[in-house]
């Protein structure tokens, strides 16, 4: 009986998460499997940023980009953008910093770019009057990329009567500092804020300003407010950028690779499985069971993360079934040796176990190794190849050490008579 509970548990334990997985694949669901751009169908933009001018932390400003961008996606109800900064070589050698912005189920190329817009810069320069006695605007260093957020609140007006806009900004630490400098020397002066070269907001310094924030009145109407704040928050950019080049996969074609990926892990499952029945037997079919739950605990990982799968990610998760099985079959060719050698089955499984156990768990380990490196220095397609993999790889770990072992240790008996001298053959002989 001590040998079944641990089995009984192990089914209860899988039939659970085979539940969640079926019950989250219900449209609208909380927790569907996320599908990448190559498999939902949707619009790629490629951006360069110019960070040939930027003074200071390059890898913040990118940091930064990449943030507001994204919010900006979202404002717009994309449902599971990905935004992304990469390095890739331009001419003559030289690297350049790119944005990647995918977009599932954005098919017109057109509408995505107008979704993400010009990416206006944000700037805060001093008026000064000219000759003509026009305002002249100087550059203050203030930019986007001091800015951290910029909101809508309602303050009194007239005494507690009525509510008036008021837009507050807040800076970073370095911005605060800045800020700091520019309205302690310029009481009295316009600070206006420029988007795109264009001005959107001419505010009055009235005292000298501390700690990173600041409110911006002027009897604007809500709907004003509300514009102000949008692009005070969309142009939070700490560098420009520059549409490179832009593709689309059509919906159609995206579901062909998303049926043909699985039915690709389908077949390729149905065939490990047929092998390991056929060649081991007992143990073949108890490797197949493990296998059924080592999918579902992959696909239960997968959901609950969450991971984008994609058509290389699809290729990951099959190729971890191999390292899987792999694993099954160094365990049972001990088991043989050992049941050969005279002894009985649940020893010889027993055995087996140990002594395969140090060959499957440095493969194992070399696995997550090439993995990680994957994922670390490889680009965003290599990337999701590398995290389903590396994710499948300790899964087939577990499925292999701990449950078949489990159910071997449940089924089998202490010696190898009448029945279970076919069961645990192997091959064509007894």
């Amino acid at each position: 009986m001590r040998r079944i509970l641990p089995a009984i548990a192990v089914l209860i334990i899988a039939g659970l998460i085979g539940w969640f997985v079926l019950t989250t694949n219900a449209r609208g669901s909380e927790t569907p499997v996320r599908l990448g751009l190559d498999l939902a169908g949707g619009t790629e933009l490629v951006y360069r940023a110019e960070t040939g001018d930027i003074v200071g932390d390059k890898k913040q400003a990118l940091a930064v980009l990449r943030q507001v961008i994204e919010e900006r996606i979202n404002v717009f109800g994309v449902a599971e953008p990905l935004v992304q900064v990469e390095q890739s070589s331009a001419v003559a050698g030289a690297q350049e910093d790119r944005l990647l912005v995918q977009l599932p189920g954005v098919t017109d190329v057109k509408a995505a770019v107008d979704a993400i817009g010009q990416t206006p810069l944000l700037e805060f320069k001093l008026a000064k009057s000219g000759p003509d006695g026009s305002p002249v605007y100087i550059d203050t260093g203030l930019t986007g990329r001091y800015l951290d957020k910029a909101d809508l609140q309602f303050g009194s007006q007239n005494g507690g009567v009525g509510s008036e806009p008021i837009v507050v900004i807040t800076f970073n630490s370095e911005g605060s500092d800045l800020f700091a400098k520019i309205t302690g020397e310029n009481v009295g002066q316009t600070l206006a804020i420029f988007l795109d070269g264009q001005p959107i907001s001419t505010p009055t310094i009235q005292e000298a300003i501390l700690g990173g924030t600041a409110t911006i009145t002027g009897g604007f109407s809500p709907t004003e407010a509300r514009d102000l704040v949008q692009n005070l928050n969309f142009g939070a950019l700490p560098v420009a950028i520059n549409l490179v080049s832009s593709s689309s996969v059509g919906p159609t074609l995206g579901g062909e690779a998303f049926q043909a990926g699985l039915a690709a892990s389908a077949v390729g499952f149905l065939l490990v499985a047929l092998f390991m029945i056929l060649w081991y037997r007992l143990p073949g079919l108890v490797a197949s069971a493990a296998l059924v739950i080592y999918v579902l605990i992959t696909v239960a990982l997968i959901k609950f993360i969450p991971i984008t799968l994609t058509a290389s990610g699809i290729a990951g998760f099959i190729l971890s079934i191999g390292m899987a099985v792999d694993a099954n079959v160094l365990i049972f060719e001990r088991m043989k040796e050992e049941l050969r050698a005279g002894k009985g089955p649940h020893d010889a499984a027993k055995i087996g176990f140990s002594r395969a156990w140090p060959a499957i768990r440095d493969g194992h380990f070399t696995m997550l190794i090439s993995a990680v490196i994957l994922f670390w220095m490889g680009t965003s397609l290599v990337k999701g190849f590398a995290l389903v993999f590396g994710f499948g790889v300790i899964v087939s770990l577990f499925s292999a050490v701990t449950i078949t072992q489990t159910f071997l240790n449940a089924l089998l008996p202490n010696e190898r008579k009448g029945i279970w001298k076919f069961l645990l053959g192997s091959g064509i002989r007894s």
